[in-house]
């Protein structure tokens, strides 16, 4: 495995970096850049969109024939870490979730028709999507198996009733996947439909209150109450919702820990420069044996963060699944972002605990880390399974050939 990064990918890296330095990280301190949920204000990040647009700073992670970049995951992992140095960067550049993972989602198994009609708008970044698939108790949640939201085909269309929750950016997308029931087919009984936002037959009950802070179009309760999606709206064909949420969950809870490392890097940075200059007892904070160990494990911990994102990268980018990879880098990543955010803040005192740095914001967002996209407890468990079924295979080497 060689995670040497190509000179463009570095040059991209670094003209990101140096974007977000000049552009982004700014506004942070100024109030008025943000909205009532704790984000960047729409219209001024369609300005900063602009300038990163402009400057080819835009959807890296996407072919270049679908209005990308063309990199792969172990290009994307150094990109992304820089893009979310800021808490408002990825949006920035057409890299934040859900319209992340939708868009590579739409690029691998869209046909050419809802490329055109679904896919092109999001990402050109004048639409915004989401991705419904969880479910209030006792539908389903991490186990898909258990969704309750069905589909029955009624001529040359689906009808879809149902009840949907936590469904991230529903507020403000305008394009929607919503997985349903078509079957009871253990491994065929799931399929993914495309639709508008302006379609009827289905509404937001409510914008669900959280810790915050928010992406742009919260986390919202939907209903589903005669949504009629004609057949050519389905995505890779009914009975393929299983193989439809393989595809995007794992590259997307990967991205996940790919912003992570970001966050986890800027809390380092806020403690390390408050340390620097901070004198208790007549004594620098920086030179303190038990605020450097602080500071040396959380180091550690970061790096070994991005050891397991470039080995899941890799996988990927060599045609796997990566289940295991990905899960061990969604275990430790979610929780070296909580780690650092907690750290950072018991070493900058009462000024991490205030709203002077962006620590307490990141803080907040960092418990849903251990949550999003399967728990520690749910990847634990996958990697339990593939033990017992592998033994001392789960520890092979990747053999060149």
């Amino acid at each position: 495995m060689d995670f040497t990064v190509s000179p463009r990918i570095e040059d991209f890296r670094a003209r990101i970096a140096a974007f977000v330095a000049k552009e982004v990280l700014p506004l942070e301190a100024d109030a008025g850049a943000y909205d009532p949920y704790e984000n960047i204000r729409p219209e001024l990040l369609d300005e900063l969109r602009a300038k990163a647009r402009s400057a080819g700073l835009w959807c890296l992670q996407l072919k270049p024939d679908t209005g990308g970049q063309g990199f792969g995951r172990v290009g994307m992992a150094a990109c992304y870490e820089e893009m979310n140095r800021s808490i408002f960067g990825p949006a920035v550049f057409n890299s934040a979730p859900p319209d992340d993972g939708n868009m590579m989602l739409l690029e691998a198994a869209g046909t050419d028709a809802q490329k055109e009609w679904w896919l092109k708008p999001v990402v050109e970044g004048k639409q915004r999507s989401a991705f419904a698939m969880t479910e209030p108790q006792p539908g389903g949640g991490s186990d898909p198996s258990m969704i309750a939201t069905t589909a029955i085909k009624k001529g040359g269309k689906y009808v879809i009733s149902g009840r949907k929750w936590f469904i991230s950016g529903a507020a403000a997308a305008q394009k929607f996947i919503v997985m349903a029931r078509t079957s009871d087919d253990p491994r065929h009984g799931l399929t993914a439909f495309l639709y508008d936002g302006d379609q009827p037959g289905w509404s937001i009950e409510r914008r669900i209150g959280i810790m915050g802070p928010e992406e742009h179009g919260g986390h919202c309760e939907l209903v589903f109450d005669g949504l009629e999606v004609p057949e050519e709206n389905v995505l890779l064909g009914e009975g393929q919702g299983l193989k439809a949420t393989q595809i995007r969950l794992g590259p997307a809870r990967l991205t996940h820990c790919m912003r992570w490392l970001g966050l986890a890097k800027r809390s380092v940075e806020i403690a390390l420069e408050y340390a620097g200059r901070r004198y208790g007892f007549g004594v620098r904070l920086a030179d303190r044996e038990s605020v450097q160990m602080m500071l040396g494990e959380l180091a550690h911990q970061i790096e070994i963060g991005r050891l397991l994102v470039m080995r899941a990268a890799w996988e990927l980018d060599q045609g796997g699944f990566a289940r295991k990879e990905v899960s061990m880098a969604k275990i430790h990543v979610a929780n070296v972002l909580h780690k650092a955010a907690d750290t950072a803040i018991q070493i900058n005192g009462a000024r991490g605990y205030s709203k002077d740095t962006v620590l307490e914001w990141i803080y907040r967002y960092a418990r849903q880390a251990r949550l999003v996209d399967g728990a520690d407890e749910v990847h634990k468990m996958v990697l339990s399974r593939a033990l017992g079924k592998e033994g001392r295979d789960f520890w092979s080497w990747s053999v060149g050939k």
